[in-house]
């Protein structure tokens, strides 16, 4: 197994989201790689957690990661959060992603869950991708 391939993967998501026009309506620059601190805006995506898995096999490293990405708001009702979700998917489903290292094999929609956070006033949709990835690196001894 190697991990060596979740911040490019990381980066090329982040890329994507960032880049893409319907997104971008939506929501404007509030896709964050890291929530900043302070005052949010009332909708913004982020990246969230992500889970990693061997998927080596005989003709080389590979690693399954279900990546979280997450579309919150505290905007009235799920409307808003939801059209944004719907952007996210739109965006990275089945995407040819660029690596900076290896290579993506597939990136599809894994489940969503969205649910009232808190006292119910901010709403969270979070948005699982399974992205396949195999490296072309060879280790360093």
């Amino acid at each position: 197994m190697t991990y060596a391939l979740a911040q490019p993967l990381q980066t090329a998501i982040y890329g994507r989201l960032t880049s893409d026009g319907a997104l971008t309506a939506l929501v404007g620059n509030h896709i964050y790689d890291q929530v900043p601190p302070g005052l949010l805006p009332t909708l913004y995506v982020a990246l969230g957690p992500e889970q990693a898995r061997d998927r080596s096999d005989q003709t080389g490293r590979g690693t399954e990661h279900d990546v979280v990405v997450q579309v919150v708001t505290d905007g009235a009702g799920f409307s808003a959060a939801k059209a944004a979700a719907a952007a996210v998917s739109d965006a990275l489903l089945d995407a040819d992603l660029p690596l900076s290292r290896g290579r993506l094999v597939s990136l599809r929609f894994l489940r969503a869950q969205a649910a009232r956070k808190g006292a119910g006033d901010t709403r969270q949709i979070d948005l699982t991708f399974r992205a396949r990835v195999e490296d072309d690196a060879q280790p360093q001894p």
